[in-house]
């Protein structure tokens, strides 16, 4: 009977401690002492009731009791509502820290917002108080005189509160940066005028009002390095005289084409020449033998006109051979 009671006891005590841990484990008691310990008052039911909506205390608590301790008012609702839609609550806290360190105005649920809107508050605070510089590449620009000039610029930039919630970032600035320093570069008559004032360029693109949309405001432009390119003019001319060149070269292959064709056509119409003396000649027989038969022309007209062709074949012969003794002898 003993050794039951025992044993009852023993499995009371292993209950009670298990239904303990699951309690501590369910119920944050210790930051529940934490929050009274620093002067943050929160129910008990309150941290089990974010249990029950799936939030982690701690990452509620946390920041409210940093918050409370730097003088900002905020309520524990506010931070759990922000938790649930998803943003950073310790990260906010901080935000809105620095910003009341720094006398900036900044109210938790534009901080929320922002930090909803995915960009760094914290750093943007930060941004405000220490002004953030950002450097160009090397950004063409053609002078009208068709030199190149290359420019790099850092543009100093303080992050604008107000409008981080649908601001355009960095990349925007740069380009905006980028388009003015080649406007201003491009308008200019004379490279060397540029080279001469490089200031000339930050005044033009700062009085343009680059910021405007964006999340920051332009402090300063300043050209951190300029340096001269190419000659553009000169290329294009140069490209310009290959092009005509190819296109002459071209025409003058068309012209030569169609004299090639014009004398393929010659060498036809005398080889058809040819063949029309040939065939008038290869007639003359024909009709010699037609006339002897017929009877207008008699054996002694025949033979004399064997003779006649005999000497003009003998003239030929003998001009030929005066002709050749000529050119050896030359």
């Amino acid at each position: 009977m003993v050794e039951a009671g025992s044993i009852m006891f023993f499995i009371l005590v292993g209950l009670a401690i298990v239904l303990v841990a699951v309690f501590l484990t369910f119920v944050p008691i210790m930051l529940w002492i934490s929050a009274l310990a620093a002067g943050v008052r929160i129910s008990i039911f309150t941290l089990v009731g974010m249990r029950l909506r799936r939030v982690i205390p701690s990452r509620v608590v946390n920041p409210l009791i940093k918050a409370s301790k730097a003088g900002i008012d905020v309520s524990i609702n506010q931070l759990e509502s922000h938790y649930l839609a998803g943003g950073n609550v310790d990260r906010v806290v901080n935000a809105l820290i620095a910003a009341h360190r720094a006398n900036i105005e900044l109210s938790f649920e534009r901080c929320a917002a922002i930090d909803l809107a995915g960009r760094d508050v914290l750093e943007a605070v930060q941004m405000s108080v220490n002004p953030k510089v950002i450097e160009t590449p090397f950004i063409a620009g053609v002078a009208m005189d068709g030199i190149e000039v290359k420019a790099k610029a850092r543009i100093t930039v303080r992050a604008n509160i107000e409008r981080l919630v649908g601001g355009a970032g960095e990349e925007t600035v740069v380009a905006r940066v980028g388009e003015g320093i080649v406007s201003t570069i491009g308008s200019s008559n004379d490279h060397k005028r540029v080279l001469e004032n490089p200031d000339m360029i930050s005044q033009t693109v700062l009085n343009k009002g680059l910021d405007s949309g964006t999340a920051f405001e332009i402090l300063s432009i300043d050209i951190a390095d300029i340096d001269i390119g190419k000659n553009i003019g000169a290329v294009l001319q140069i490209d310009q005289a290959e092009a005509d060149k190819n296109i002459a070269q071209a025409k003058a292959e068309e012209r030569r084409a169609m004299a090639v064709a014009t004398e393929q056509e010659m060498r036809a119409r005398v080889e058809e020449m040819r063949a029309k003396v040939v065939e008038a000649e290869a007639e003359v027989p024909l009709a010699m033998a037609e006339a002897l038969r017929s009877g207008n022309m008699g054996v002694m007209d025949y033979m004399n006109f064997k003779n006649i062709s005999a000497d003009t074949d003998m003239r030929n012969s003998i001009g030929k051979l005066n002709k050749d003794v000529d050119d050896n002898e030359s």
